[in-house]
């Protein structure tokens, strides 16, 4: 019966070329657009899952009170993380320091390379789960003078040299050995793009402040990744921890809690101590989306299917007059609409596969069609089986339910209802058409007017990049070097961009200050050319000069 159903699906499908092209074409690319969402919908949940023990790891974040006013955020003390080893080892099985990532200067031989990185406590490698290529996780910090690199990255300084036991050179500061290679982390991994782990026993030792630092409960410079114990709930310890440093540093009223690895990516906006989601709005409205895209391109099948009742409402009825059942012949159209699924499947995996590197650099994304994935295999199969399903089950109810009299008379449908289904349908598809088209409108409008609104400074022409610490101290010869090839109008030197603000401070006092208010102020030190540079306008009093000796400790707030 079935091979049956499937050699006049396709006999039907070759008498109407034309036909068959349009609903077949259709079809695809509606299912094109909703497969690409669906990929990279997954490629968001999936984040960070590379990582085995994923739903173990955790990251120390803290609420801090301004006022009226809750902040949030990652940055911690040194002090927490021994406190959180001395106190509660039997609920943690690693918590590793961790610094931020920055680009540093890697030289072997004559080759230099900027790269990003970060200094770590041992442990850190082995919490992860790397991949390992030579060397092994649990020995490859444990020197002060080791370094552990990415796979791309030995190939990028080594070439076909074997890169154990070679030195490299460290912001023109320190030597590191390589003690291990490890396999470059997936795209959807939150430590992709860091290429190589320096021990913080290293870093101790280049930096005078951190080893200041280490007794500073008020200092949130640094990052605390912790590993759970196997018998400990994440919940649980989180409660536990919460006044490890308002014992010892009760400025803002801080309070700890555990950040789970699976939610760094989707959920880590906070608003007034609260979690109020984060990426995870935008794959909700993606997938909305791409349902609507799908249910649109399954409405359009529907509505050519049904518009050419005419042409195949004789075959129905010949077909009953013989003595056909109309469970068949639903089971004939339902077929046939399955068969035109499976190929708009086929011909939407070619048309995502054009699309795919496109799309990869407009959503900052590595995806690819995972073909020997049978997980995958199995959910596009279902996808053309529901698709079909969905787009035919219309016109398959509809066109079966003829009435072989009428239809050898030439009557159709007949009646005030008889037309109904088909402008619902209709009225259907353009609604979601409009409302899609007003959405993109507003999105499109919304991305112009944060292009182009007032920040504040001047963006036209003004770059910015990072300096590694090679360049440290020769930030003056640079200047004066760039100057003078006219190329540069002005050049500064901050501690922050000026997309955002890397520093806060409390513990601020004037004259007239409410002595029950706690103000937490964001600080950007720079160089006395930094308003020039940006082209910020003064309303009151003057901008910094080097002419004025004192201005080393002036400062200028903002309007706010």
């Amino acid at each position: 019966m079935l091979a049956n159903y499937l050699k006049l699906a396709w006999r039907n499908l070759l008498k109407s070329k034309g036909f068959s092209f349009i609903n077949i074409s259709g079809l695809a690319i509606g299912m094109a657009v909703a497969m690409m969402i669906g990929l990279w919908i997954y490629d968001e949940l999936t984040f960070n899952h590379f990582h085995k023990n994923h739903d173990r790891l955790a990251q120390l974040w803290i609420h801090q009170q301004f006022n009226e006013n809750i902040g949030s955020g990652q940055a911690m003390s040194i002090p927490v993380a021994n406190a959180l080893r001395t106190d509660f080892s039997a609920d943690f099985k690693n918590v590793s320091l961790g610094s931020w990532n920055f680009e540093h200067l890697l030289t072997y031989g004559d080759k230099k390379i900027l790269n990003e990185g970060m200094y770590a406590e041992p442990m850190l490698p082995g919490m992860l789960m790397l991949d390992m290529k030579t060397g092994s996780l649990e020995n490859a910090l444990k020197d002060p003078g080791s370094i552990l690199l990415s796979e791309t990255l030995a190939k990028t300084l080594f070439g076909d040299e074997d890169p154990m036991n070679k030195v490299i050179r460290v912001d023109q500061k320190a030597d590191a050995l390589v003690t291990g290679v490890f396999r470059d982390l997936p795209y959807n991994s939150t430590f992709f793009p860091v290429k190589f782990y320096l021990p913080w026993s290293l870093y101790l030792t280049q930096e005078p402040w951190i080893r200041n630092s280490q007794e500073q409960w008020g200092n949130h410079s640094f990052q605390i990744f912790a590993e759970m114990a196997d018998n400990a709930g994440m919940a649980q310890v989180s409660g536990k921890i919460v006044n490890v440093e308002k014992d010892h540093n009760k400025d803002g009223n801080p309070q700890l809690f555990l950040h789970p690895m699976d939610k760094w990516h989707l959920y880590s906006n906070f608003k007034d101590g609260k979690n109020i989601g984060g990426r995870i709005q935008f794959v909700w409205l993606f997938g909305i989306i791409g349902v609507f895209v799908l249910l649109l391109a399954c409405i359009n099948f529907m509505n050519l299917s049904t518009a050419r009742s005419e042409k195949r409402a004789k075959e129905v009825g010949v077909r009953k007059t013989v003595g056909s059942l109309r469970k068949h012949l639903v089971g004939q159209f339902l077929t046939e609409s399955i068969l035109v699924a499976a190929l708009a499947l086929i011909l939407s995996v070619g048309l995502v596969r054009l699309a795919l590197p496109w799309f990869n650099e407009l959503a900052d994304k590595q995806i690819k069609i995972p073909f020997t994935n049978p997980v995958f295999i199995l959910l596009a199969l279902g996808f053309a089986l529901i698709t079909g399903l969905l787009a035919g089950s219309y016109p398959a109810f509809y066109l079966s339910s003829f009435r072989p009299i009428k239809i050898l008379k030439g009557v159709f449908r007949t009646g005030r209802w008889a037309a109904l289904p088909r402008k619902i349908l209709v009225v259907v598809q353009f609604t979601v058409s409009i409302v899609l088209i007003i959405g993109t409108m507003i999105v499109f409008n919304q991305i112009q007017y944060a292009k182009n609104r007032p920040v504040g400074y001047d963006r036209e022409g003004l770059l910015q990049f990072n300096v590694s610490t090679g360049l440290y101290g020769k930030y003056d010869v640079l200047r004066d070097d760039l100057l003078k090839t006219g190329a540069v109008y002005e050049m500064s030197q901050s501690s922050s961009p000026t997309t955002g603000i890397w520093s806060n401070q409390i513990g601020f006092d004037w004259e007239g200050k409410d002595p029950n208010t706690l103000p937490l102020f964001g600080i950007v030190a720079c160089s006395h050319d930094f308003g020039k540079s940006v082209g910020w306008e003064v309303l009151q009093g003057r901008d910094f000069s080097r002419d004025f000796a004192t201005d080393t400790a002036a400062f200028i707030l903002n309007e706010a």
